[in-house]
């Protein structure tokens, strides 16, 4: 199914909607974590184009289908950007599609940024969309000055397709800065990186990204924290911050994006044996969930409170979690892999409810992705 505009959209689901006929929601085709249980397949593709942008105001309006890569390469002829970083999976998933707008916002990808400008529900001001009765709502604004509506707008943003049909999104934007750098520390453990990154964290010198590399691009541990704004600024802040580090060790400074869009991707594990799950944890929970996961390949980013692992396809990560606050989302694996251990974190019974709630009053006949959001119980939710 490939409809070309809103209203078209709105049809197809209102007809699977009277047929009770699942739709499995497509962007493009970049993401596995999960699989729809539906019979037909609804593609955006015909949803595309910039429909509103102004420089001077710092918002960007966008169809749900449209490729990322035009959408950045629009805002970068204007100097700006989407704050949050937006993470491709294609580095290792292997897959060959092409990241769009829509499903960057309906998993809320958001990269090592987050920790300063945000995640992408942050930066989302307003949207579009087709609830699963075929009903069109609009909630939020086009522009920062008319923000109405925002609890409704963040509430779509990483509800993967299953509340509603995304189409179409109001962002705020950010300037690209002048420079780039990275205050860089070598050969320290996950633990003392830990907490370099924290103390780095807790200085006024507005950090925008926090990460460690347990096995660098030379195959040497690599903690970096990122600078970003005018040149003299950076070289004033990133002074400062070497200084308040260099009881961790020798620190130097490294140009441009440098190895981030490694961390942002996790481009090191494609083509690699394992699942790749993504974990989301506490920052000084980060060491103690690296060192349960024994010799499993890791990057921690958000000064370690997100965790990208490669594991074995048989090990029960969550179970490694108990005790320690947090969820894991499996990203890629093999189909057993995803039917044995589900894709999404098992929420705790009042949240599920609330979910639950939430999808029967937006999707009352369960037609929008159904069973993705379906989640397996763990050795330890089950002991």
């Amino acid at each position: 199914m490939l409809p070309k505009d809103e209203a078209e959209l709105a049809e197809a689901v209102a007809a699977a909607a009277a047929e009770r006929r699942g739709l499995a929601i497509r962007g493009g085709g970049t993401r596995e974590a999960g699989r729809a249980a539906a019979e037909d397949v609804l593609s955006l593709a015909g949803l595309t184009g910039i429909t509103l942008y102004e420089p001077g105001a710092l918002t960007l309006v966008v169809r749900a289908g449209t490729p990322l890569a035009e959408v950045t390469a629009a805002l970068a002829a204007e100097g700006q950007r989407l704050a949050f970083e937006p993470w491709d999976p294609r580095g290792f998933s292997g897959r060959n599609g092409v990241p769009t707008v829509g499903g960057m916002a309906a998993v809320n990808a958001s990269g090592p940024r987050r920790i300063q400008a945000g995640a992408c529900r942050d930066a989302m001001i307003g949207v579009r969309f087709v609830d699963g009765t075929g009903r069109v709502i609009r909630n939020g604004g086009r522009v920062m000055k008319n923000v109405t509506g925002l609890d409704l707008v963040k509430l779509m943003a990483g509800s993967h397709g299953t509340l509603g049909v995304m189409t179409e999104i109001a962002f705020k934007l950010l300037p690209c800065p002048e420079t780039v750098a990275s205050v860089v520390i070598d050969g320290l453990d996950i633990a003392t990186a830990a907490r370099a990154m924290t103390t780095a964290m807790a200085t006024p010198y507005d950090v925008t990204g926090a990460a460690h590399l347990p096995d660098g691009p030379d195959g040497a541990p690599l903690t970096m924290l990122r600078l970003e704004g005018f040149e003299t600024s950076v070289a004033h802040r990133a002074q400062e911050l070497s200084a308040v580090l260099r009881h961790f060790g020798p620190t130097r400074r490294i140009e441009g994006a440098g190895h981030w869009p490694l961390v942002r991707d996790a481009g090191g594990f494609g083509g690699r044996l394992g699942a790749v799950w993504r974990i989301s944890v506490r920052p000084t929970d980060g060491p103690l969930l690296a060192a349960r996961l024994g010799g499993a390949e890791l990057i921690l980013d958000w000064a370690g409170g997100l965790v990208w692992a490669l594991v074995p396809e048989d090990l029960d990560l969550r179970a490694l979690m108990g005790g320690i606050g947090g969820h894991a989302t499996l990203l890629r694996g093999a189909p057993e892999t995803f039917a044995r251990w589900g894709a999404f974190h098992p929420a705790p019974a009042p949240v599920a409810g609330l979910s639950a709630g939430l999808r029967a009053r937006f999707d009352p006949a369960g037609i929008l992705n159904p069973g993705l959001m379906d989640t397996r119980p763990s050795r330890a939710a089950v002991a």
